[in-house]
């Protein structure tokens, strides 16, 4: 069971997430606003699920106040779909989208994947040239400093880091680091693997190759 905050100025969507996700027995707690939930309040969830567009502070704003004080996965519930959007929000350290419309059964499973993400164990470390990741830890780090990466840019690594050489589609990367597939999911990763691209290359370090028209790989070092 997790404790889930879901907010939404439409009464009728709130309805429908806390029917649905109750129903795996999750405690579900909703709000028309953000002024409802502080951000003490929000400390005490498992998962977030935030509107993007409400009357008064929208999702974006809320996601970006809150982040470095919530440690739980947000997933953005919108109907936007821009690029510029899905760039926005990951780049405030959102995990995912839910577009609208959407199923019970593609609310359920997105849930239960980021909830399942959030329990799986670490116990060991893998290193790959300069690079270590400490799967105990849930860290990247490169020559020994931390990369800050986000806990979904941090999944997609891992899952890339632990099989580097082998080829990811879009699809089945998401699969891998969230542990739910479906085609709507490819623009997430596309901007997740941007973000990542971007730090590390803060480093000086460019790790993940394109495989065009396929996907992503980590560069495996030279024996």
């Amino acid at each position: 069971m997790a404790h889930i905050l879901a907010v939404d100025d439409e009464a009728d969507i709130l309805a429908f997430i806390k029917t649905a996700l109750e129903r795996d027995g999750h405690m579900v707690r909703t709000a028309m606003t953000t002024a409802e939930v502080s951000p003490e309040k929000a400390r005490f969830v498992d998962l977030i699920l935030l509107d993007v567009m409400m009357p008064d502070e929208d999702g974006f704003s809320y996601c970006g106040r809150i982040r470095d004080m919530v440690d739980c996965p947000i997933l953005f519930v919108t109907a936007r779909t821009a690029e510029k959007d899905l760039i926005h929000g990951l780049g405030l350290g959102a995990d995912d989208y839910i577009h609208k419309p959407f199923t019970v059964a593609e609310l359920r499973a997105r849930v239960s994947a980021h909830l399942r993400r959030e329990t799986r164990g670490r116990i060991h470390a893998l290193r790959i040239g300069d690079f270590v990741l400490d799967l105990s830890g849930t860290e990247v780090l490169f020559r020994d400093a931390a990369i800050a990466l986000t806990k979904s840019e941090y999944a997609i690594c891992a899952s890339l880091m632990e099989n580097a050489g082998q080829v990811f589609s879009k699809g089945q990367l998401y699969e891998a680091a969230f542990g739910f597939e479906g085609e709507s999911d490819e623009s997430t990763i596309v901007e997740h693997i941007k973000n990542i691209r971007a730090k590390l290359k803060a480093y000086g370090a460019e790790p993940i190759e394109t495989a065009w028209g396929i996907g992503y790989r980590w560069k495996r070092e030279k024996q």
